[in-house]
């Protein structure tokens, strides 16, 4: 599983994230509202777990490790948190 819980409560999205993790990010964060989410070790996710990401309105602890990542979508999830158009 690339999503864990932290033994601090931080959410941690690891290497590749696939589809299937989307449901688990939704029901960590779901659960823990205050926990923060920690993508440094993240290489690429599912455009599930990004939904769920974008959904969350957080702006993960990064910068990730993948290239898309970094260019395309932290840029996005930092408009969310600020209430920009997206």
């Amino acid at each position: 599983m690339t999503v864990r819980l932290a033994d601090d409560g931080t959410i941690l999205l690891l290497d590749d994230c696939p589809a299937g993790d989307a449901e688990v990010l939704l029901q960590m964060s779901l659960a823990n509202p205050a926990a923060a989410l920690d993508w440094r070790s993240c290489r690429s996710a599912h455009t599930a777990v990004i939904q769920v990401l974008l959904a969350s309105g957080r702006i993960p602890i990064g910068p990730p490790q993948g290239g898309f990542l970094s260019t395309l979508i932290a840029p996005a999830l930092a408009r969310s948190e600020v209430g920009e158009p997206r």
